[in-house]
C-alpha cells in the first residue's frame, strides 16, 4: 500500500514488518504478551507502531512497538496502524520509549549499557542520556558479572535491585557461606538482609565519594581502556615502503606515552592509593 509522509497512521500488513535486532527490549514474557493481545482483541491497537521507511524488499523495521506487534499477531490481526518516520537508529530513544510504557528489566538495561560502553560511549554520557547517576550505571553493569548463584536470584525475580545485587556480589567474595545461606533459605533478599550479612562479617558498606564510587571509577577506567585498545588497533603505521604521515606517527606516539605514564604511575602506588 502507498505510504504517506504526513505522519498520519496507516494500516500495514504485519507480514511487512520486522523487529529491530538491536531492540534494547529482549525479554517478552508470554503472560504479558497474552494480556496485551486480549486488550487488543477488545480495543484494537490504540497506539500506532513507529516504523522506518520500507527497505529494498518493501518491508519496514519497527522502531517503536515490537511488543505491540507480537501481541497483535497473537490476537489474530493481519494489519496494524503504523506511522512511517525516517528516524536515525537512536538507541537511547528506544530505551526511553520502553521505560515509559513497560520498563525494561534491570538485566535488559544492563545489556544496553554494556552495548553502549562497547560502542564507545562514556559512563557519563550513558548516565546523562538515561537520566541515571554514575553509581547506578556501575551497579547495572555489575549485573552482567554476577556469580551464578546470585545471577539465579536475579533471573528468578527474587531480587531485581541492581544496588542490592551489587552489594551482595561484593559480599560474596568475602563471605560466600553467609551469602549462600541467604540465597538458599528462601528468605526475601532485601537491603536489610544484605546489611545483616555485612555487619556480621565486619565489612563496611560501600561508600560513594564525590558522587562516584570506586566501582564506578573502575567501570569508567575499563571503558576507557576498551576505547584505547580499539583506537590502537585502528592506528596502522604504513610499512617501510611508504611515507608515514607525521600526524599519524605523533598520534600513535602520544597514545603509547599515555599508556607508559599510567603504568609507571601504577607501579609506584600502593593498592589503596591506586583506588583513589
Amino acid at each position: 500500500m502507498p505510504i504517506g509522509s504526513d505522519g498520519r497512521p496507516l494500516l500495514l500488513a504485519v507480514s511487512m514488518l520486522y523487529e529491530d535486532a538491536h531492540n534494547p527490549r529482549t525479554e517478552f514474557p508470554e503472560e504479558s504478551i497474552a494480556e496485551l493481545a486480549e486488550d487488543i482483541r477488545q480495543r484494537g491497537v490504540l497506539q500506532p507502531l513507529v516504523v522506518h521507511p520500507a527497505d529494498s524488499d518493501g518491508r519496514h523495521q519497527v522502531h517503536f512497538g515490537a511488543k505491540r506487534l507480537r501481541a497483535a499477531i497473537l490476537a489474530g490481526l493481519h494489519e496494524v496502524p503504523v506511522v512511517v518516520r525516517d528516524l536515525p537508529a537512536d538507541r537511547y530513544a528506544q530505551v526511553a520509549e520502553n521505560q515509559k510504557r513497560h520498563g525494561l528489566t534491570p538485566l535488559e538495561l544492563a545489556r544496553f549499557i554494556r552495548a553502549q560502553v562497547d560502542a564507545g560511549d562514556s559512563n557519563s554520557t550513558i548516565a546523562r542520556q538515561l537520566g541515571m547517576n554514575l553509581t547506578a550505571v556501575a551497579h547495572h553493569l555489575s549485573l552482567l558479572e554476577l556469580p551464578p548463584v546470585i545471577d539465579d536470584a536475579l533471573k528468578s525475580g527474587r531480587c531485581t535491585s541492581p544496588r542490592t545485587l551489587h552489594e551482595l556480589r561484593t559480599l560474596h567474595g568475602d563471605s560466600p557461606d553467609q551469602v549462600q545461606a541467604l540465597l538458599v533459605s528462601g528468605a526475601e533478599i532485601t537491603r536489610a538482609a544484605v546489611s545483616a550479612i555485612r555487619s556480621a562479617s565486619g565489612k563496611a558498606a560501600p561508600t560513594v565519594s564525590n558522587g562516584s564510587s570506586p566501582d564506578t571509577r573502575v567501570a569508567q577506567a575499563n571503558a576507557a581502556c576498551d576505547r584505547l585498545e580499539r583506537a590502537l588497533r585502528r592506528i596502522k603505521l604504513p610499512d617501510a615502503s611508504t611515507v608515514a604521515a607525521p600526524e599519524l606517527i605523533a598520534l600513535r606516539s602520544r597514545v603509547e606515552a599515555i599508556n607508559t605514564r599510567w603504568l609507571q604511575g601504577s607501579a609506584c602506588q600502593t593498592p589503596s592509593q591506586a583506588e583513589r
